[in-house]
């Protein structure tokens, strides 16, 4: 089969992506550890992700008032010797990082102690296993320590709940490309024309993680072309593999024959 012959992976986007395993399947699949099976984890895969960041002067020039999203804050935070001293797996597993990094996050947005979760519509965190998004929910301050259990009974981290988490499907649904995931947030439509909040986590165990906090603009304006407009389909959801005829529209004009034969 030729490369371009692939077929195009299409997630929705109104709810998470399909899935075609039942849960019989899931708890039968083969154990990676006592507590995780095979389709808890997710995949190592390949990937990449930008984000163009503008001045509101570029926004305006431009006409990007529908799409423009603003980073309200962001930090970064890095293993401290908890990590390996106290014989933590949640420590281990970033939970420390985590919540320091977010509590700065919110405290830099201008939130007291505790306070601006409740304003967060859609978060995108990274979930490399199952346990990690259990994890990451109190890490986040999404719920209190000890309930992210109590808070997926109650499907307050879906649609119809408190938060959505996750709709692009994140690692579990399309992989875990090493460096480019967490960059597919969306942000719910509510009387203040500027939405919720995003809520972004990215983390790369015994290293760092970054937290983002993002909104829309004072300036959003609705309607528009919008980017799914301009690449003829939803780049946050569809996933299209690279064809003959992409390679032939960015190649340099002195180029070898082997790129296309290695594309095939």
């Amino acid at each position: 089969m030729h490369f371009s012959e692939v077929p195009r992976f299409k997630f929705q986007a109104s709810s998470r992506p399909r899935s075609l395993l039942t849960v019989e399947q899931v708890l039968q699949a083969p154990k990676i550890t006592a507590q995780l099976m095979k389709f808890m984890c997710s995949p190592t895969s390949d990937g990449a992700a930008c984000c163009i960041i503008a001045s509101e002067d570029f926004v305006h020039a431009h006409g990007l008032e529908n799409q423009a999203i603003e980073i309200v804050a962001q930090g970064l935070e890095t293993d401290d010797p908890a990590a390996y001293d106290t014989k933590s797996a949640m420590e281990v597993a970033g939970y420390g990082m985590s919540k320091r990094c977010a509590d700065n996050v919110f405290k830099d947005a201008g939130f007291a102690d505790g306070e601006g979760r409740d304003l967060v519509g859609v978060v995108e965190l990274h979930d490399c296993f199952s346990a990690n998004e259990l994890i990451t929910y109190p890490a986040l301050g999404l719920c209190a320590p000890d309930e992210a259990h109590k808070m997926v009974e109650r499907g307050d981290n879906t649609y119809g709940g408190k938060y959505v988490v996750n709709p692009s499907g994140s690692l579990e649904a399309k992989g875990h490309a090493l460096g480019a995931t967490d960059l597919a947030p969306g942000l719910f439509d509510i009387p203040d024309k500027r939405g919720k909040f995003g809520l972004v986590h990215n983390i790369g165990i015994g290293g760092a993680v970054v937290v983002s906090l993002l909104h829309r603009p004072e300036f959003y304006k609705a309607g528009g072309i919008d980017g799914q407009a301009r690449l003829g389909y939803n780049h946050t959801y569809e996933c299209w593999p690279v064809t003959l005829a992409d390679i032939d529209k960015v190649k340099s004009k002195k180029s070898s024959k082997f790129e296309s034969v290695e594309s095939r």
